[in-house]
């Protein structure tokens, strides 16, 4: 056993909330599904759409039109019968984290594309003292052996990161986690998909987003068996 029996026992007793469902946060869920993380809250209000096969491990084994969280919670006791995963069906705006009790979890995972979240989420968890990481952008990338781990004021060549870096100095978040990669956009006009009134996002490839959730999901189990 590669992890050892007393880092087992940490990853079933641990609790880790997991904003997200996409390329990233799907491949970031199936990863502690694997590893034995006990209880897993994951969050996200969208369903199963036939534009997300490509990198989306949920999509594999459920149907077009399947809410997401409720394939992942299939999916996850698919793999772990044990695991306490709980589903929250939901879009999470910068207003409705307040009804997210943060504190009582090991980790959160945000692997979520609004900035607003994103930002409220980080300034909650450092005033919280809860570890998070968080998930920079992927789109327009076709090079995951660049994706790092690293502090978000250490970053470059991400717009998204740039705006976060702005942003949080504001705020006065100090430091904060990510997943990210110098790459730029392979295709810096290429086309993506845009629903709910939002700016396109970039396209994304089969073979990045997971990488990216995969990095997450390490992260926080080394963390979590120390």
């Amino acid at each position: 056993m590669l992890l050892g029996e007393e880092a087992v026992k940490k990853l079933h007793n641990s609790r880790v909330l997991l904003f997200g469902l996409g390329g990233v946060g799907s491949a970031a869920f199936e990863a502690l599904c694997r590893a034995g993380v006990g209880r897993l809250v994951i969050v996200d209000g969208d369903a199963v759409d036939i534009t997300n096969i490509n990198r989306q491990l949920i999509a594999l084994t459920s149907t077009v039109g399947q809410r997401k969280t409720l394939a992942a919670r299939n999916r996850g006791l698919d793999i772990n019968p044990e695991a306490d995963i709980v589903c929250r069906d939901e879009f999470v705006t910068a207003e409705s984290l307040d009804g997210f009790e943060l504190s009582g979890f090991d980790y959160v995972i945000d692997a979520i594309d609004t900035v607003s979240v994103k930002l409220s989420l980080a300034e909650r968890c450092q005033r919280l003292g809860v570890p998070l990481i968080s998930a920079m952008g992927t789109g327009g990338k076709m090079h995951p052996e660049l994706l790092r781990i690293g502090d978000i004021y250490e970053t470059n060549s991400c717009p998204l990161a740039r705006v976060m870096r702005k942003e949080l100095r504001h705020r006065k978040v100090e430091a904060l986690k990510v997943v990210w990669s110098p790459e730029e956009r392979a295709v810096a006009d290429a086309p993506g998909f845009s629903k709910r009134g939002e700016n396109p996002s970039p396209g994304t490839v089969s073979f990045v987003p997971p990488v990216a959730g995969y990095l997450m999901a390490g992260e926080v189990i080394r963390q979590i068996v120390g």
